[in-house]
């Protein structure tokens, strides 16, 4: 059965500590070929001008992006000593020059410390700045030279078009210095993050995604960032071609809140709704408004609370996404900032409805 895999590292898969020694030597001989221009068709200038423009994207970005280690605090023999141990390890890259890291925040989960690793191998103690685990996503700081912290310019992922050069860069199996070549694949997918909730327009790219790829960019053409590489579909634990990006419109949005304020303020409607439970026991497709705050953005929308006599209004839908539960719903606004403006579809007896609402913060 396939399954949905993360491409965190599990550090035990490597076998000894030799073998990853040598493959990252292997690894960072290639990477060097690549930027001095030596090695075989390169050399002798054998490439064509597609291939020259992604030669030339890799050079630019590969200084951005790093490898994530990941350390637990464990229990010794007996549970006289603590150790920390590797817990697994990932990728991640620059956002700009004040030594903030975007990874994954499944990467560094449950972690006790991590470790940045730069292209030229100096390493750096990382803090946590912040996470958005509902959009897998995650903020560390280094305290590196400016000179060292290469920012990869953001792109936008709402223009993309299925067909599109799609480039990974990131460290799998521990790997450094690794670039994959696809398209995009799809677009509008959506995936569950490990809280459960919905990511939408979720980006899927038959570029090579494996573990330890977790938290590195995904590029379009130019070398601009349009996603994070956070999971695969795959029957066997390896790619088939299956890969899928949280968008940088979304990563944009948590990043900038988590630098500025350390946390993330949802935006919102000012409105409770039931569980899941209760549309199912009734049959309704949608999401049942129980009370809406007065002078709240759902109020000032037009949209009405359950009473004693009447039930409340059923949100169906979203500027077009369809909202079949609570976590739809709130993949959806999560993805937006406060003031933003959308359009609700809703039913209200046997009526369908829109109306437009500006949303506010959610504490």
């Amino acid at each position: 059965m396939a399954q949905v895999r993360t491409g965190r590292n599990d550090m035990s898969r490597l076998k000894s500590i030799s073998e990853q020694t040598a493959a990252l030597l292997t690894a960072a001989t290639i990477c060097l070929s690549l930027q001095t221009g030596t090695g075989g068709a390169s050399a002798a200038g054998v490439v064509n001008e597609n291939e020259k423009n992604i030669v030339e994207v890799f050079k630019r970005v590969a200084p951005s992006v790093v490898s994530v280690a990941n350390k637990a605090l464990v229990s010794g023999l007996f549970g006289v000593q603590v150790l920390e141990v590797p817990q697994g390890a990932g990728s991640g890259f620059v956002w700009d020059k004040e030594g903030h890291i975007v990874s994954n925040f499944h990467v560094v989960e449950g972690a006790s410390s991590i470790e940045v690793v730069m292209k030229d191998g100096t390493s750096y103690e990382a803090s946590m700045t912040g996470i958005d685990p509902d959009n897998d996503i995650a903020v560390l700081k280094i305290d590196a030279p400016r000179d060292k912290l290469v920012p990869i310019p953001v792109g936008r992922s709402g223009p993309l078009q299925v067909g599109q050069t799609a480039l990974a860069i990131g460290n799998p199996f521990g790997l450094d210095c690794s670039l994959s070549v696809g398209v995009v694949s799809s677009i509008g997918r959506s995936m569950r993050s490990m809280t459960d909730m919905t990511i939408y327009d979720v980006i899927q790219t038959d570029a090579a995604i494996n573990n330890g790829n977790s938290g590195g960019p995904l590029l379009d053409s130019s070398g601009r960032l349009i996603g994070i590489n956070s999971a695969i579909i795959s029957p066997s634990g390896g790619s088939v071609g299956l890969g899928f990006a949280i968008p940088i419109d979304t990563i944009s949005n948590s990043v900038h809140q988590l630098i500025t304020k350390g946390r993330i303020e949802h935006a919102g409607l000012g409105v409770e709704f039931f569980p899941d439970q209760m549309a199912t026991r009734y049959g309704i497709t949608g999401v049942i408004a129980r009370n809406v705050s007065r002078d709240g953005a759902g109020e000032k929308a037009g949209l009405r609370g359950t009473t004693r006599n009447r039930i409340g209004d059923i949100i169906t839908g979203v500027d077009g996404k369809k909202t079949k539960s609570l976590a739809d719903l709130r993949g959806i606004l999560y993805s937006h900032r406060t003031g933003d403006e959308v359009e609700i579809t809703y039913t209200r007896g046997e009526h369908e409805f829109k109306t437009k609402a500006r949303l506010q913060t959610i504490e």
